[in-house]
């Protein structure tokens, strides 16, 4: 996200649409930049395109979604935030909706606080999609350590628990990405069940990206939660071997250095860090003891989680 103040541009020539955002976003959150015309805009949004784009849906010169479209349809810019104005009439009136290029919309006029929630809404949205894991949908790194270190700011007690997948690759190498990819599926739904259908008041599933996960839960609900991910997922990860794998319990795969091995089945490492009373200060923290963990949980044969001793 940008940091404050943001550089937001109005495109429209309705004086009390102009005051009503200034009002809404004033000149700690936002820089403004009016154009009465598209053609006065179109310059500009190329060579030094802003933060969020708001354009009315009527310009004297041209359409409000031709502006729109002109930013859009630019890959680099693709992912600013465009806004549309509209009066009460053309809201009531715009049928188009699915196909609409903007993000949003604001009905003008609206109270500040609605104002300043769409706009804002707008900025996020796109981050998140960036952020998102392509696969699994699951927020990415930049949320995960967002949310890690908010809750630490925040002093909030809480369990991270690094999830990792063990011989994923030689099941890759083996059975392909297809297939790989359903495991990573199927991983990311079983943490995000284990954790979700609790109820948890503080809760949060990532996916740092390949087989490693995150989620945050309270403390008194790790070991559980734990419990419940390493159950779900020994019980349904033999459904995607074939027969004589399962049989023999193990498949034949290459190592990296390219030689046939036996490998294990797969499992899953649960490397759990606790923050307590702002414990760990900062994120990096707790990515460093979750690594030593792993390591003690991944000389475990089988599924298993280990949890930080030093919590106290």
């Amino acid at each position: 996200m940008a940091d404050f103040p943001y550089n937001a541009c109005y495109v429209g020539d309705d004086a009390a649409a102009r005051q009503e955002l200034v009002t809404a976003w004033g000149p700690d959150v936002a820089r403004w930049t009016f154009f009465s015309t598209g053609r006065e805009a179109t310059g500009m949004l190329l060579t030094s395109p802003p933060d969020i784009l708001i354009c009315s849906l009527n310009l004297p010169d041209m359409p409000g979604l031709d502006v729109a479209k002109l930013l859009k349809e630019e890959n680099i810019y693709s992912q600013v935030p465009v806004v549309l104005y509209l009066s009460l009439e053309e809201a009531d009136e715009y049928t188009d909706w699915v196909d609409l290029i903007a993000d949003d919309f604001v009905v003008f006029p609206s109270p500040n606080y609605i104002i300043r929630a769409r706009l804002e809404l707008a900025i996020a949205r796109p981050l998140r999609t960036l952020d998102a894991n392509p696969l699994s949908r699951l927020p990415g790194n930049t949320s995960i350590i967002k949310q890690t270190q908010r809750l630490i700011d925040r002093n909030q007690d809480f369990a991270l628990l690094y999830c990792d997948l063990d011989y994923f690759k030689p099941f890759n190498d083996k059975y392909g990405f297809a297939r790989g990819d359903e495991v990573l599926m199927m991983t990311a739904r079983i943490i995000h069940n284990a954790v979700h259908n609790q109820n948890l008041p503080v809760s949060f599933v990532g996916h740092i990206g390949g087989d490693d996960f995150v989620c945050i839960v309270p403390i008194a609900a790790a070991e559980r939660v734990c419990k419940t991910i390493v159950a779900d997922f020994d019980s349904i990860i033999p459904q995607f071997y074939d027969a004589e794998d399962i049989v023999r319990n193990s498949i034949l795969s290459v190592d990296r250095q390219n030689k046939v091995c036996t490998f294990s089945l797969m499992s899953i490492s649960i490397a759990v860090v606790f923050n307590i009373n702002g414990s760990l200060g900062h994120y990096g923290k707790a990515s460093s003891r979750a690594v030593e963990l792993k390591r003690v949980a991944k000389k475990f044969p089988t599924s298993s989680y280990v949890m930080d001793q030093r919590r106290s």
